[in-house]
């Protein structure tokens, strides 16, 4: 599965492009006022760090206001000496730092004395991976070129430089946002401002040298339109925040290439007051209402779910804990009863639960279960094992000879052997259960071929065509579960390249779940998840280029309701809030069971 798991990703990675190709630089602003100067910012590998200095009885002293200095804080031991101990312990090999002193005092004494100071720290002086800028009160610009190498300046103005030898000594260009914009980093910036700010952006590039504004707002939203907008250091006041949030957006953010054409249901049978003939349970596990929100959003703005009328919401504690695992989710759906975590079709005490495959074939339904997990995995063991922890999957394999299936589709598994042995009359191509006679059948996904991420986006379709197919030629009543499984696996990995891919080969599924209702005429559709996984947000984006930046919380379930989704005939019986195993206890009431 772990091999399964890296191509996938490769796949995912094919299919979206991100839009952060350039790797941003953090400028610790007013760094000495951290609870910890330098190691702190340092420790966050931020590529700048800035302190003020204050020339004072013969002293470099740090701090923001002449009178805020402390004796014992001075340049060399809040910055130089720890600075050469981090050379010493090879901290700085391969990384580039710049220390940018802000001179408070008068500018020729202070860089004297700053100069002076620094000739004591040799492995400073001669590290070619560190620069000294001087910033605030500068010498005369033409002065520049009568200091050391290893003095460097912040140059405060477009104007072009035409001297080469000094635009040599400037090391970067700095300017106050807010002469620009009264932004406050919440929104977005005006289009006049962005205007302004953005000429100003590429005026200071040509130049040659990066680019920082100061007096900037210090937030995500902020730190990404600066990153945006090709700033070249973000300033700020958190380091470790902003480091971890501009060094995570390649990977938090993707623009998606693959896409669901949305289908357009009819709705001559939605919300039909009588008894369908047909059940089909569509659960994406892990999808909760941003996972289907991103894909949404993704995906022009609309999916084949988002056109469904009858909506609501679902809890999904389980009976032992406030956030549930798929076994305890899928066993509450599965058979109207909260259980523990784990069990899997058995209840707080161990015992076996009836469930709606057993159920519904003791009434002359047929039933099958199609899923992008193995079978045995917790969400499709719990419509046919019954075992008190996920963990049994030798167990679980065995249940399903007994079982009341008359057909699975899955991801390979050593766990099943002799499947034959079972009944099953198994199938190397999915389009061929369509249009087979046996009794019972079943398949294995395909392995994943690296060159075809839009195969894999149309598996579970395929799977779900062909089976819809199988079990509507038995011309009885049929009830099938069809899992989108890895939409939770992306999500605890917080991959949201995976999780947009899956929700939308998730929702291709629902599309053929749908116009086989609309063509029937008589099949309630039922749409859900078990759980919500990863604690994800979006909180910014771009439609126009099927842009989506993702900010997970956690690498585990959460406890948030998830919504269901219904069409055909009763759809209206799953609108509002209610406990997921309410699923089971609806489908049994309105089959007249």
């Amino acid at each position: 599965m772990r091999l399964i798991r890296i191509a996938l990703t490769f796949l995912f990675l094919v299919g979206f492009n991100t839009g952060f190709s350039q790797d941003y630089k953090v400028h610790s602003h007013n760094d000495y006022k951290q609870n910890v100067p330098f190691w702190k910012a340092f420790g966050a590998e931020v590529q700048s760090i800035e302190v003020d200095v204050f020339y004072v009885d013969d002293k470099l002293m740090v701090g923001h206001e002449l009178n805020e200095v402390e004796q014992d804080k001075t340049l060399e031991r809040l910055y130089l000496y720890p600075l050469k101990e981090a050379i010493a312990l090879k901290m700085v090999s391969g990384k580039p730092i710049q220390l940018m002193v802000d001179v408070k005092t008068d500018a020729y004494k202070t860089l004297d004395a700053i100069v002076t100071s620094i000739k004591e720290y040799p492995t400073i002086i001669n590290n070619e991976n560190i620069k000294i800028i001087i910033s605030g009160n500068r010498p005369a610009i033409e002065e520049y070129v009568n200091y050391p190498d290893y003095i460097y300046f912040d140059y405060q103005s477009l104007e072009p430089i035409e001297d080469a030898k000094t635009l040599d000594k400037i090391a970067m260009v700095s300017l106050s946002f807010k002469n620009y914009s009264e932004w406050n980093g919440k929104g977005r910036l005006t289009a006049d401002d962005y205007n302004m700010v953005t000429a100003v952006i590429d005026k200071a590039h040509k130049l040659k040298k990066p680019f920082r504004f100061w007096a900037t707002p210090d937030s995500k939203s902020a730190w990404k339109a600066f990153a945006n907008m090709g700033v070249d250091f973000i300033n700020t006041d958190m380091p470790n925040e902003c480091v971890q949030y501009v060094s995570s957006l390649k990977e938090r953010v993707a623009q998606n290439t693959i896409f669901s054409k949305v289908y357009r249901p009819t709705f001559e049978s939605d919300g039909a007051n009588r008894t369908p003939k047909n059940i089909i349970l569509m659960i994406g596990d892990g999808n909760g209402i941003t996972q289907i929100s991103s894909a949404v959003l993704a995906n022009n703005g609309e999916l084949s779910l988002t056109q469904l009328k009858s909506v609501g919401f679902i809890k999904t504690q389980s009976a032992d804990d406030f956030t549930t695992d798929s076994a305890g989710a899928g066993s509450a759906i599965a058979t109207g009863q909260k259980t523990n975590n784990r069990a899997v079709g058995t209840d707080v005490t161990g015992l076996a639960i009836p469930n709606l495959t057993e159920i519904l074939s003791g009434k002359g339904f047929n039933t099958g279960v199609i899923t992008t997990d193995e079978i045995t995995g917790a969400t499709p063991s719990s419509f046919f094992a019954h075992r008190t922890d996920r963990g049994m999957v030798s167990e679980i394999a065995s249940d399903l000879n007994t079982s009341k299936l008359k057909l699975f589709i899955s991801r390979p598994t050593s766990t099943v052997k002799n499947i034959q042995e079972y009944g099953f009359n198994m199938k190397l191509d999915i389009a061929a259960i369509g249009t087979s006679k046996e009794e019972k059948v079943g398949a294995w996904f395909a392995d994943i071929k690296l060159e075809s991420l839009e195969g894999h986006v149309e598996q579970l379709s395929i799977a779900t065509k062909n089976g819809l197919s199988f079990l509507n030629n038995k011309k009885k009543s049929f009830f099938l579960m069809t899992e989108g499984a890895k939409i939770d696996s992306y999500s605890h990995e917080n991959d949201i390249t995976g999780v947009i891919n899956e929700s939308i080969s998730f929702d291709k599924a629902i599309t053929e779940a749908l116009k086989f209702a609309d063509a029937d005429k008589n099949t309630l559709v039922i749409i859900t998840a078990d759980h919500e996984t990863g604690g994800l947000t979006i909180p910014q984006g771009n439609m126009l280029k099927h842009e989506i930046e993702a900010d997970f919380t956690t690498h585990d379930h959460t406890g948030v309701m998830v919504p269901i989704f219904a069409y055909g005939p009763m759809s209206q019986e799953f609108q509002g809030i209610y406990d997921n195993n309410e699923i089971f206890h609806k489908i049994i009431k309105i089959l007249d069971l």
